[in-house]
């Protein structure tokens, strides 16, 4: 083998067939035919996934309940970083998610997001962290990989454009399509992306704007 590629491997900077093979840590969705397309059947613990889609409230939240309200368990901290519309407590407490496991942050300007983000995934205090960035370039995704990694902790980024590449370790699109969500595998560590695929996330999981969990929050 040439000594250059050998390197590589060594520094496990470049996939292998085998690395599909390997038990990667993840949370599981609580959704069997999606995640038996996910490497560790799940998102990747101690990394960044993205999810892709083009109107607030189809399901992009919705697809995560069941594996948060897991999470808000194990006494660490979930996060809201940015996003789009206040979260409404009683539709995640609903959902099975402690509410006194949950934090949501606004912050004013794009560099503070950033070290939020940063210091939210690194801090080890977190299992999950969502965020919806307003600017992230590739080099910063990189850079909260590792924080991702430091801190044993879950992050998903969620945008309403197409990002024509990224290095985070898992990509997924959600596309509304009549009464079904449609949910693709644009890219996943180890194998080919895997084209969308209607998943039941429930009936009121595609009603798009009238089904956005927001605020205020009462009592």
């Amino acid at each position: 083998m040439d000594p250059r590629l050998n390197q590589l491997l060594q520094n496990n900077t470049v996939w292998t067939g085998r690395h599909w093979q390997q038990q990667v840590p993840a949370y599981a969705t609580g959704y069997q035919e999606l995640d038996q397309h996910l490497p560790g059947q799940g998102l990747p613990k101690g990394a960044i996934t993205e999810i892709h889609y083009h109107q607030d409230g189809i399901g992009e939240l919705r697809l995560l309940m069941p594996m948060l309200a897991k999470l808000s368990q194990e006494k660490r901290w979930l996060i809201f970083i940015a996003p789009p519309h206040i979260p409404y407590g009683p539709a995640l407490a609903a959902m099975g998610v402690d509410l006194s496991r949950v934090l949501v942050i606004h912050p004013s300007k794009i560099k503070d997001e950033l070290w939020t983000l940063e210091q939210a995934l690194k801090s080890g205090t977190c299992s999950a962290v969502l965020a919806w960035p307003r600017e992230v370039s590739d080099p910063q995704i990189r850079r909260l990989q590792l924080a991702a990694q430091k801190g044993d902790c879950l992050g998903v980024f969620f945008y309403r454009r197409q990002r024509a590449q990224s290095p985070a370790a898992l990509r997924l699109s959600l596309q509304r399509q009549q009464n079904v969500v449609n949910i693709g595998v644009d890219k996943r560590k180890g194998g080919w992306p895997v084209p969308s695929q209607p998943i039941n996330l429930g009936e009121h999981a595609i009603r798009g704007q009238d089904n956005i969990v927001q605020g205020p929050w009462e009592g």
